[in-house]
């Protein structure tokens, strides 16, 4: 008997039987949609800190000063960067693609008779836009002659835009701030709101020497911070390694003390939340996998009941010529049909439950832009796996029908 009339004589089998077949499927089925859905939502959360880190900017690296400390306690941060180390950075460091330097300042922004409150507002560098990703939708970025000068312009997000020129283009538009005159050079693209609901759109990006300059009124070169982007995500270990050993020797750090400022590699910490994702998405999803062991267990109840049921049919078959191994194979095949039934149902129930909990997510946190991901991958593993619970729980029932000796099978009433 070759195994399409085997999985015909089990369609047939099961479909006398459809309550008790149903009910015996449960167990798989809640077992692989609780694994469907956990590991959806886990590959939705993981592509969630990409996406926010993709965001920030291309394999950004922050070089802070360091935090001082009196007698064991935090004493603030000593201003310990200068631009100057910024550009060694960029000329000295081959793992490096592009560099910014960075200082924060605040205050009201005039545009014609309306009055706005960026919540971000910072001084950068020229190549602000390649460290961070974010390209411009209209105008340009300043130069590096605009650095050199101090010039008074400015490049503006989408939410100063719209709120300061509705209905006009703010590229060449005149702006206050501090009541100091800037040109607008730029808008750019729109980013939304990041994870945590902030609008990334209301900034102003001014050159950094302006910001020091003619805002702060500052003599000082020192900056808040610098960002770096590497090359790539796999030079960014080495672009950390070289800004150390550089920043140490250009701030003769000695070996043995503490230096003044601090190396942050995002891509380490996008890393990282991702392993505590993963590491989450497998352990609820063992959890859920607990299900089908009970569903495993249920398979073998029923099929032992299904072999006592037919005792009869099995001495029947055997005194016809059928072999103990053809019995076997039609018991196996009856079990896994039975879970890959469940598997089946299962997944699908998996993927409604996964784009229904994504939608609520999204409802709930509209910020967050929580992405529907369905991995084909644990689908089919899922479908395998349930498929070998159904063999594994079915093995010892179709063994114990296959060692019916024909004869007492026949007595059988």
């Amino acid at each position: 008997m070759d195994l399409v009339d085997l999985l015909i004589i089990s369609l047939r089998t099961l479909a006398k039987n459809k309550l008790r077949s149903g009910l015996t499927v449960l167990g798989v089925v809640i077992g692989i949609a609780s694994v469907t859905t956990m590991v959806s939502i886990g590959q939705g959360a993981s592509q969630l800190v990409r996406n926010e880190f993709q965001n920030f900017g291309s394999n950004v690296i922050v070089v802070l000063p360091a935090e001082g400390r009196s007698g064991g306690a935090r004493s603030g941060t000593v201003m310990t960067l200068t631009e100057a180390d910024a550009y060694a950075i960029a000329a000295e460091c081959p793992a490096v693609r592009a560099v910014s330097p960075f200082i924060g300042t605040s205050g009201q922004v005039i545009g014609g008779n309306v009055n706005w409150q960026p919540n971000q507002m910072f001084g950068v560098g020229p190549d602000y836009p390649l460290v961070r990703n974010w390209s411009l939708a209209s105008g340009e970025f300043f130069s590096e002659r605009d650095v050199a000068g101090a010039t008074k312009v400015c490049v503006i997000g989408h939410t100063v835009a719209t709120q300061l020129f509705p209905n006009i283009d703010p590229v060449g538009q005149l702006v206050r701030v501090k009541s100091i005159p800037f040109t607008v050079l730029g808008v750019l693209i729109r980013k939304g709101a990041n994870l945590v609901g902030e609008d990334q759109d209301n900034l102003l990006l001014m050159p950094y020497t302006t910001v020091r300059k003619r805002l702060q009124a500052s003599t000082f070169s020192n900056v808040d911070l610098v960002l770096v982007s590497a090359r790539s995500e796999a030079t960014s270990p080495l672009a950390e390694r070289e800004i150390r050993t550089l920043l140490t020797e250009r701030h003769r750090i000695p070996l043995d003390e503490k230096p003044d400022f601090e190396v942050r590699n995002t891509a380490e910490v996008a890393n990282v939340l991702n392993v505590i994702m993963a590491s989450l998405t497998a352990m609820l999803s063992a959890i859920a996998a607990i299900s089908l062991v009970v569903g495993g267990v249920g398979i073998m109840n029923i099929m032992l009941v299904s072999v006592t049921e037919r005792t009869r049919e099995i001495g029947i078959r055997m005194a016809l010529g059928a072999r103990p191994r053809d019995i076997l194979r039609q018991f196996l095949v009856e079990a896994a049909v039975l879970s890959s039934i469940g598997g089946i149902i299962g997944i699908a129930l998996g993927i409604g439950a996964s784009a229904g909990i994504t939608a609520l997510l999204n409802v709930i946190l509209p910020s967050s832009k929580w992405p529907f991901t369905l991995s084909i991958q644990a689908a089919v593993v899922a479908l395998v796996f349930a498929a070998a619970v159904g063999l594994f729980f079915g093995f010892y029932p179709a063994r114990r029908a296959s060692r019916l000796d024909p004869i007492e099978a026949l007595r059988y009433d």
